[in-house]
C-alpha cells in the first residue's frame, strides 16, 4: 500500500521542497475530506488518490498534476465546493480536478449525437490542459488495478470502456507503459481464463528460450564492442494482450508469435543508432521489405525508432528496435517524457507535435457546427488506424483504414452486405472497392436478388465482411454444386435412355458406400464440383443390373444447355473467352467444376483425349447475360483515336470492362480492349463499329483473327 512518505522520497528525485510540500499538503486536505470513506475492496478511499499520484510520478509529473490528482475526487464525493478548493489550491489545480471530475461521469455506451457529445467533453478537456487526460489515465489505471472487488459484469463493462476509449488516447499521446499495462488487465477482466492460458503458455516458453535469448544478445554486445560503439542491449518483450491480439486477429498460433526473438538496442545518439543499424546488418542478414525508420519519419505520437528484421543463425527470427535514451524515454511515457510545461528548448519534437495536436482541438471546436462533425475531426486524429464514416441517419460507423463500402455495408448487418449493389459517397455514385475516406457519408443500394461476388474478397478488409462473405459463397457454391451435379447426372443417364428415378436405392446406397459419401446430395456436389465424373457414377449406378441389355458404353449425343446463370461452378475459360453463338465444349476440372470453351481453342486439344471430362455443351435459347470478350484492335498512333475507340463501342451498345494500350513502335499501337456483349451478333456490330474508325487495320479476338460473323 502506497503512503505520503514513500511519495515524498521519491518526489526528492525531481521536485524542489517547497513543491513536495504543496502535494502533502493535497495528501492531508484529501485524507480529511475522505474521512470514513472507503472503496469497494475496503480500503480506505485516499489509498486510491494516493496510489493515482504514484502513477503519475512514475512518469516525473509536476507537483499541479500531483496535487490534482490527490484531490481528483474531493469535488465529486465530499460535497466541497469549487470555490473552496481554488480558496486553497489556487485555480489552475482546481480547474485540472474540474476537468477530471467531468470525465468521471463520461460514459461510451450510448449512441449517436450523446455519444459525439460525450467524446467532445473529453476531447475539450485535453485541449484546454493536456494534465487533465494524464490524471485521468492515471486514475482509470488505478482502478483496473483493482478490479477484483467489482462484480464480473462491471468489470468486463469498464474493461471495454478503457479498451474503447482510453488505451487509443493513451497510446496517440505515446504513454505505451501505461496503454499496455491496461491493455493486459483489460484482457484479464474480459477473458480471464484465456489470459490464465496464456500467461503460463508465455512464462514456459519464456524460460524455453533463455539460453538463445542470451546468446543472441551476447553476439550483439560483442558485435556493437568491436565496432566502438556504447549501447544497451536487453531482449524485448510483447505484454499478453499483444499476444492474443495477434493471435485472434492474425489467425496465429502462440508458437508462431513466440518463436520471433526481439530486442532493444539502446545508445547515446541518433548517429550511433544508425551505426548499430549497419552493425546489426553485418552480424546477420536482413530480411528485405522489413527495415522502417521511424528516426527520420516519426510517428504521430512522436515515437522514434529504427526497426528491422534479421536471420540468425539456424533461421531464427530477430527483430531488433534501436533508439536513443532519449528515445526510449519517449516511447515509454511519451508526452510525459520531456514535460510539456518546461520551456520551450526542452521540448523533443515529438511532444510538440502533441501539444499542437491538443491546441487544433480547440480550433476544431470553434469550426465545427455539430458534435458529430466535431467527432468526425477529432476522432479520426486520435485513433489513426481507424476511419469515421456516417450512415445517412447520421450514425458514426467505425471501420479499419482501407475499408470499402462493402466493408461498411456488412458493418451495418450482415443481410445488407449479403445484398449490395451499389453505393452513394456524400451523394454521388462510386464503385463498392472505393477506400472509405473520413467523414464521409454512405449509402448502401440492396437488391434482394443480389449476392455477394467472390471478386469482393479481393479488396475488403475487415473480418465480418470477409467471413460473411466466405461463408455465402461456400453455402452457395454446394448449392450450385448439387444443382450443376444433377444436370451432369441426368444427362449421363439419358445416354443410357434412364432417369434419377429408375436407378433402385440399393444401387445408390451401393455406390455412396463405394465413394465413402453419406448422401445422394454430397454425390451430387461432388459431380458439379469436378471432383467425380458423370459418366463414370452412371455406369456405376447401372452397373447392378447385369442382366441389362444397356450398352455402358454409350455417349450421349445431347448437350446442356448453359444460359450464363450457373453461379460459380460454371466458369468461362479466359483462354477463348466464348460467348453465346460460339460452338462450344466443356471439360470437369476438379475444384472449379465445369469450364467452358470454344470448340476452336487450342486449349481444348488435349481434354478430348479423356473423354470420361469432356462435356458437350449448348447455348439456352433464353440468354440474357452479358459475356466478356477481349479484342485486339491493331491502328495508327493518332490522338484522338483511342476516345474514338471508346465512342465506337458505346455506339454499339456495348460496355469497355478495360481498355489498355501498347505501342508497337511510333506509327502502331495495339489496344487491348475488353467488352461486355450479349452474344456473336452483338459482337459483329462492335467490329462493324470499329472498322469504320479511320486508322483501324486490323482486329483480333483472343489472339486470333476474327472474320465478322455472318
Amino acid at each position: 500500500m502506497p503512503t505520503i512518505d514513500a511519495l515524498s522520497e521519491r518526489l526528492t528525485q525531481y521536485l524542489n521542497t517547497n513543491q513536495i510540500r504543496q502535494v502533502c499538503r493535497a495528501y492531508y486536505y484529501a485524507e480529511q475530506a475522505h474521512n470514513g470513506q472507503r472503496r469497494r475492496s475496503g480500503e480506505p478511499y485516499i489509498v486510491h488518490p494516493l496510489a493515482v499520484a504514484t502513477i503519475l510520478t512514475e512518469m516525473h509529473l509536476d507537483h499541479q498534476s500531483l496535487m490534482a490528482a490527490m484531490l481528483h475526487d474531493v469535488i465529486e464525493d465530499t460535497g466541497i465546493p469549487k470555490a473552496a478548493l481554488a480558496a486553497q489550491f489556487g485555480d489552475v489545480v482546481t480547474d485540472l480536478v474540474d476537468g477530471v471530475s467531468k470525465l468521471t461521469h463520461i460514459h461510451f455506451e450510448s449512441k449517436e449525437e450523446q455519444q459525439a457529445e460525450n467524446f467532445q467533453k473529453m476531447a475539450m478537456a485535453m485541449a484546454k490542459d493536456i494534465r487533465v487526460i494524464l490524471v485521468k489515465l492515471a486514475d482509470r489505471l488505478h482502478n483496473l488495478r483493482t478490479l477484483g472487488s467489482l462484480k464480473p459484469e462491471k468489470r468486463r463493462r469498464i474493461a471495454q470502456e478503457t479498451l474503447d476509449i482510453y488505451t487509443p488516447i493513451a497510446n496517440r499521446l505515446g504513454l505505451n507503459s501505461i496503454r499496455m499495462e491496461m491493455e493486459d488487465l483489460c484482457f484479464e477482466a474480459m477473458y480471464p481464463m484465456r489470459y490464465e492460458r496464456i500467461r503460463k503458455a508465455v512464462i514456459t516458453a519464456r524460460k524455453s528460450r533463455e539460453s538463445i535469448v542470451d546468446n543472441i544478445a551476447s553476439a550483439i554486445r560483442n558485435r556493437l564492442s568491436e565496432a566502438g560503439i556504447t549501447a544497451r542491449v536487453f531482449g524485448r518483450r510483447k505484454h499478453l494482450y499483444s499476444i492474443y491480439s495477434k493471435m485472434r486477429d492474425q489467425h496465429k498460433s502462440l508458437s508462431d508469435i513466440m518463436d520471433v526473438y526481439g530486442f532493444r538496442i539502446v545508445t547515446d545518439s541518433a548517429d550511433d543508432c544508425y551505426r548499430v543499424l549497419g552493425a546489426m546488418h553485418s552480424l546477420y542478414k536482413p530480411v528485405p521489405g522489413r527495415f522502417k525508420d521511424y528516426i527520420a519519419i516519426p510517428k504521430t505520437n512522436g515515437y522514434q525508432s529504427l526497426h528491422t528484421t534479421l536471420i540468425g543463425i539456424g533461421g531464427v527470427p530477430i527483430e531488433v528496435q534501436i533508439r536513443t535514451e532519449d528515445m526510449e524515454a519517449m516511447a515509454n511515457h511519451g508526452i510525459a517524457a520531456h514535460w510539456l510545461y518546461k520551456s520551450e528548448s526542452d521540448q523533443a519534437s515529438g511532444t510538440q507535435r502533441a501539444r499542437q495536436w491538443v491546441q487544433n482541438l480547440l480550433e476544431l471546436q470553434r469550426s465545427a457546427g455539430s458534435p458529430i462533425e466535431f467527432v468526425e475531426h477529432v476522432k479520426v486524429d486520435l485513433f489513426p488506424d481507424e476511419i469515421y464514416v456516417f450512415t445517412p441517419k447520421g450514425k458514426i460507423l467505425e471501420l479499419p483504414t482501407g475499408a470499402t463500402p462493402v466493408d461498411f455495408a456488412y458493418a451495418v448487418h450482415t443481410d445488407v452486405g449479403n445484398h449490395c449493389v451499389a453505393c452513394r459517397i456524400d451523394k454521388q455514385p462510386a464503385p463498392l472497392s472505393t477506400h472509405l475516406q473520413n467523414g464521409q457519408t454512405i449509402e448502401v443500394i440492396t437488391s434482394p436478388a443480389a449476392q455477394p461476388s467472390p471478386a469482393w474478397r479481393n479488396f475488403v478488409v475487415t473480418g465480418k465482411a470477409r467471413s460473411n462473405i466466405r461463408n455465402y459463397l461456400k453455402n452457395q457454391r454446394r448449392s450450385e454444386s448439387v444443382a450443376l451435379g444433377e444436370r451432369l447426372l441426368s444427362k449421363a443417364l439419358n445416354a443410357y435412355d434412364r432417369t434419377m428415378s429408375e436407378i433402385d436405392q440399393a444401387n445408390i446406397d451401393q455406390v455412396l458406400s463405394e465413394t465413402e459419401l453419406s448422401s445422394m446430395e454430397d454425390l451430387l456436389k461432388e459431380i458439379g464440383a469436378g471432383n467425380r465424373m458423370a459418366p463414370l457414377i452412371a455406369r456405376r449406378l447401372l452397373a447392378a443390373n447385369r442382366d441389362s441389355d444397356l450398352d455402358l458404353d454409350a455417349i450421349g449425343s445431347t448437350p446442356l444447355a448453359i444460359d450464363g446463370t450457373e453461379g460459380l461452378v460454371v466458369n468461362f475459360a479466359k483462354c477463348c473467352s466464348p460467348i453465346p453463338g460460339d460452338p462450344i465444349i466443356g471439360h470437369i476440372s476438379s475444384g472449379r467444376g465445369l469450364v467452358v470453351h470454344t470448340e476452336s481453342c487450342r486449349n481444348i486439344g488435349d481434354l478430348r483425349d479423356n473423354p470420361e471430362k469432356v462435356v458437350h455443351l449448348s447455348w439456352d435459347k433464353n440468354i440474357t447475360s452479358e459475356f466478356t470478350v477481349d479484342l485486339y484492335v491493331y491502328m495508327e498512333n493518332r490522338r484522338g483515336i483511342i476516345v474514338d475507340v471508346a465512342a465506337a463501342i458505346n455506339m454499339a451498345d456495348a460496355n469497355i470492362d478495360k481498355i489498355d494500350v501498347e505501342e508497337r513502335d511510333a506509327q502502331l499501337s495495339v489496344t487491348h480492349v475488353k467488352v461486355s456483349v450479349q452474344g456473336r451478333k452483338h459482337l459483329a456490330r462492335v467490329i462493324r463499329r470499329l472498322r469504320t474508325i479511320r486508322g483501324v487495320s486490323r482486329i483480333l479476338r483472343t489472339n486470333k483473327h476474327l472474320k465478322e460473323p455472318s
